[in-house]
Order: structure tokens, then C-alpha cells, then sequence
């Protein structure tokens, strides 16, 4: 990469910086707890709208896995989600109702509590339609990934975006609040995935499976991007520049060996198709908050109103464990034993 290139990256990333640190005036508290933060705490970081029904078992699944603090921001929940936080002892809660897509789709309001309150932090990026299964998770808390990562100087844990899906119409995948939801989804795709590299940020872009497959079968270049840096210790000079598909500065989407061997990698298990599928998508294209005009929940609604979404096909894939996911080639422990 170039002088000129480099120039240019440290300069987005520092306007990347500026942003965030403007936007934290359209933050308003409701539970701080950040002065319970504790040194070595590991940190999730989380946008949220409308969650009520996800977020018990959200919050169940990360505590579980290790994750001691939850710095978590409503962009205008109307369903009690918030009130629900308000009760957890772990949960600093933030409220906005400013403009989702004007804030880069709340990455500027997570970069700016991550400046503020997660240097020094292993941090965690995730929905709450999002799970995260690393290698030997059944096993071994984060703690014990982190730790191995801090002691190998390693500062940035990659997970693909995985889609979850039940057999049969998604409208008919009730789900109800506390449930797993990989209970009501359990079904996957193990392949149909198209990987190329980032030339300007060095990262992996990553798409297919089952949204490309049923919603843009036509054109799957513009399927959504499966690729995420979920996990990072966090520096004050770090901002993610789009999503958490990529950070700068640009070193840390490295998540790949260049020399041909495996780092150690997630998933994300995608929950998003359950029975609240569709009238989501109806109320995410009326408030265009989304990138590109809502241009991916557009492609849901139009592929469902012929009936039913049905993702399911004859090469689907039951859920199981870390270990098939392995053994299919969607993770890796690297060399972590």
C-alpha cells in the first residue's frame, strides 16, 4: 500500500474519531453504571430498537460465555426493552432518537462509548439477533480466548456472519422471550459462500448463503456482507469503518494468514428469521434508516410476497456444535489448542 493510501486511511480514520465524539451529544443516559467497570472487564457493545423478545436470552448467552459489562444504546424502542434494562445490575443503558442511518448505522455511537469507556477492554460488537460461538466455547469461557489472544499479541477476533433458519415458513417460527432461539431456527447453509479481498482495507468480504441464495439470486454481489470483527481490545486510536466489517487502522482486519495457514475464527449465529421476520421488514423499508434505502429489507419483502418465507432446502444443515462448524470449513481454532 501506498504513502498516498496510508495518508488518506489515517486521515478517514480520524474523522471516523471526530464523528463519534460529536455524535456522544445525541446520547442520553439512563443507567450509567460505567463506574462499576473494573480493569480486565470484558465489554459488549450493542445498538438495539424493538428487542424486548430477543434480549432475556441475549443477555443470558453472553453472561454465560463471560461477559462481565453491557454498554448498550435504544434508538427508540417502543416494546419495554428499555425498561427491561433498567432492572439489570450489569447494563449501562443509553437512549436516542436521533437518525440510525445518520449516526453510519450506530457504529459512531458504539465507537464513541468504546473511546470513552472501552480502552484497555477486551469488546465485544453484537445484535441481539446475533450469537456468538468461538472454538471450545463449550468448554472454556471468553476469558480464556482473550487471554490466549493477549498473551500471542493478537488484537482483533474475526466471526462470519452465519443466517439461522427454521424448516417451513419463517412466518411460522414462534418464538417466544427466554427461548434459544436456535430451538425454533436450528438450520444453516454449510456452503454457497463467495470470498474476496478488500484491496483498500485489506479485509475479507464475504457473502452468500442463504439471503443471497433467496433474495438476491439474481445479482449476489449485492447480498449482504457475512464478514464481522466482532472482538477487540480496544485502543483509543481504533474506529470501525463500516459496521464491524472492517477497523481501522487498516492492520486490524488481518484476520487471515497471507503465508497460507488458519487464525483462529467465529461465528455469528444470525437469528434474524423467526415469525417477527416480515413485519420488521415492512417497518424498516417505511423508515429507511438502513444502508442503501433499506435496499436489503426491500429484496425480503418483495421475496416473501408471493407467501411464506421458506429458507429451507435439501442441503440445509441441523445446528450441532463449534465443531461441525470446524469441520465444514466456517471456522477455526488455529492454533489455539
Amino acid at each position: 500500500m501506498g504513502l498516498l493510501q496510508t495518508y488518506r486511511l489515517r486521515l478517514a480514520r480520524k474523522r471516523l474519531r471526530l464523528r463519534a465524539w460529536r455524535k456522544r451529544r445525541e446520547l442520553r443516559p439512563l443507567a450509567d453504571r460505567t463506574a462499576a467497570i473494573r480493569p480486565g472487564d470484558i465489554l459488549a457493545l450493542v445498538t438495539f430498537r424493538d428487542e424486548a423478545v430477543r434480549l432475556p436470552f441475549f443477555l443470558r448467552h453472553y453472561r454465560d460465555m463471560g461477559v462481565d459489562r453491557f454498554l448498550m444504546v435504544d434508538n427508540g424502542s417502543s416494546d419495554g426493552g428499555p425498561e427491561l434494562l433498567l432492572d439489570q445490575p450489569d447494563v449501562s443503558l443509553w437512549t436516542t432518537g436521533a437518525s440510525y442511518k445518520r449516526a453510519r448505522f450506530g457504529m459512531d455511537w458504539l465507537n464513541g462509548l468504546a473511546m470513552r469507556h472501552g480502552t484497555g477492554h477486551w469488546c465485544l460488537f453484537v445484535d441481539p439477533d446475533e450469537l456468538l460461538v468461538y472454538p471450545f466455547c463449550d468448554t472454556r469461557p471468553l476469558r480464556a480466548l482473550t487471554d490466549w489472544m493477549d498473551a500471542s499479541s493478537i488484537k482483533m477476533f474475526a466471526a462470519m456472519l452465519l443466517d439461522m433458519y427454521p424448516k417451513g415458513p419463517v412466518e411460522e417460527a414462534h418464538y417466544r422471550a427466554g427461548q434459544d432461539p436456535l430451538e425454533v431456527a436450528p438450520w444453516f447453509d454449510a456452503g454457497n459462500y463467495m470470498i474476496r479481498r478488500n484491496p483498500r482495507f485489506g479485509n475479507l468480504w464475504i457473502q452468500g448463503g442463504p439471503r443471497a441464495r433467496a433474495f438476491f439470486a439474481d445479482d449476489p454481489a449485492r447480498a449482504p456482507a457475512l464478514n464481522k470483527i466482532p472482538l477487540v481490545r480496544w485502543d483509543r486510536g481504533m474506529a470501525y469503518a463500516s459496521s464491524t466489517h472492517m477497523l481501522l487502522p487498516r492492520g486490524l482486519n488481518l484476520t487471515y494468514d497471507e503465508w497460507g495457514g488458519e487464525k483462529a475464527s467465529g461465528i455469528l449465529l444470525h437469528t434474524k428469521f423467526l415469525h417477527s421476520f416480515a413485519a420488521k421488514a415492512e417497518e424498516e423499508i417505511a423508515r429507511r434508516q438502513h444502508y442503501a434505502g433499506s435496499r436489503e429489507y426491500r429484496a425480503y419483502a418483495e421475496g416473501a410476497a408471493g407467501g411464506g418465507t421458506d429458507l429451507w432446502c435439501p442441503w440445509s444443515e441441523r445446528f450441532i456444535n463449534w465443531r461441525q462448524l470446524e469441520i465444514l470449513g466456517l471456522m477455526s481454532k488455529g492454533n489455539w489448542a
